[in-house]
């Protein structure tokens, strides 16, 4: 009986023992487990220190999941203050999604294969352009215009103002043509009637052209209607896409918004003239400048540089041709 009673703690004691085993071994898989899912999940493993940039529409501004050792600066969007003599650590993210209603989320890591724009110029950092002020007088009507070069172009500081054709005053008032010189269609952008040259005679809404570059269009002789790829020059002369809105701004006259400080920092001073469209209808006049191009999207669209108050960045876009835009003209 005294033999039976002792197997029966031995059996016992063995059993507490086992049962402690596995209680330790099943809690030390609970970190990794936890780790898993609330660190930085996007993360790109092969990366030394994890790092994920979430950007949302609404804020524009990007943070991180997980420690590394880039500053809390070095994954912002352009909502934040920052200069084209950027450190080697900080990266200015932006692309075209940004501006829908969704957030998107990559990898710092991963982000050259997330957006081609992103990658091809607001990923990249340069150096400011030297900036040169100057003024040149348009022989046609007498007018004088600021102007100024950034790098290796010189642009009109001020919007053309030039009357001519299908060009009109923001709402129709001359005050606004005073302030923020007039708004032309793209046929009228690209003197399609010939008046001035004959490079881009023909082009207008609804026919497909193919001028003879550089295209004069409305601009004063010696001067011309910068193409698409003109206008990325400017994005790279001033610091890259991703900033140039604010660089290219003018610090007054746009709506405020918040974290977004404009820097006119290249005196290229944009104002927000806004737009005419097709039935006669003016909008955005405080909010947004668009800038003709002389590159054509299709029959009915061009490609015109599109500067907005609730962004740090520029980009290009395309619109209907008989839609009135603002011209800043560029020097042959």
């Amino acid at each position: 009986m005294k033999k039976l009673f002792v197997g029966c703690i031995a059996i016992s004691f063995a059993a507490m023992l086992a049962a402690c085993g596995d209680d330790d071994s099943d809690f030390a898989t609970r970190p990794s487990e936890g780790s898993s899912s609330s660190v930085c999940e996007d993360c790109d493993e092969s990366s030394s220190s994890s790092e994920s940039v979430i950007l949302s529409s609404d804020s524009h501004e990007g943070s991180c999941s997980s420690s590394t050792k880039s500053s809390s600066s070095g994954a912002k969007s352009s909502s934040s203050s920052v200069t084209p003599k950027s450190s080697d650590s900080e990266t200015s993210v932006s692309s075209s999604s940004v501006k829908s209603s969704s957030s998107v989320a990559f990898s710092s890591s991963t982000k050259s294969s997330s957006s081609e724009k992103a990658e091809s110029s607001s990923s990249k950092v340069t150096e400011p352009a030297e900036v040169t002020a100057g003024t040149m007088i348009d022989s046609r009507d007498g007018q004088t215009y600021k102007t100024v070069t950034i790098g290796t172009q010189t642009w009109m500081a001020q919007n053309l103002n030039y009357e001519t054709a299908n060009s009109y005053c923001y709402a129709d008032n001359a005050s606004y043509c005073s302030k923020y010189g007039r708004l032309y269609t793209w046929a009228a952008a690209m003197d399609s009637v010939g008046t001035w040259s004959a490079n881009s005679k023909g082009c207008g809404k609804g026919k497909a052209c193919s001028p003879t570059y550089p295209v004069q269009g409305v601009c004063p002789s010696g001067w011309h209607l910068p193409t698409k790829a003109e206008f990325e020059t400017l994005f790279t002369a001033v610091g890259g896409q991703s900033t140039a809105g604010k660089m290219l701004k003018s610090t007054t006259g746009w709506k405020a918004y918040r974290g977004i400080i404009n820097e006119d920092a290249f005196a290229f001073s944009a104002l927000p003239a806004g737009y005419r469209n097709n039935d006669g209808d003016y909008s955005v006049e405080g909010d947004d400048a668009y800038f003709w191009s002389s590159t054509e999207g299709n029959s009915n669209n061009a490609y015109l540089m599109d500067l907005n108050y609730y962004f740090g960045d520029a980009y290009l876009d395309f619109n209907y041709k008989d839609y009135g835009f603002s011209v800043r003209c560029l020097k042959d």
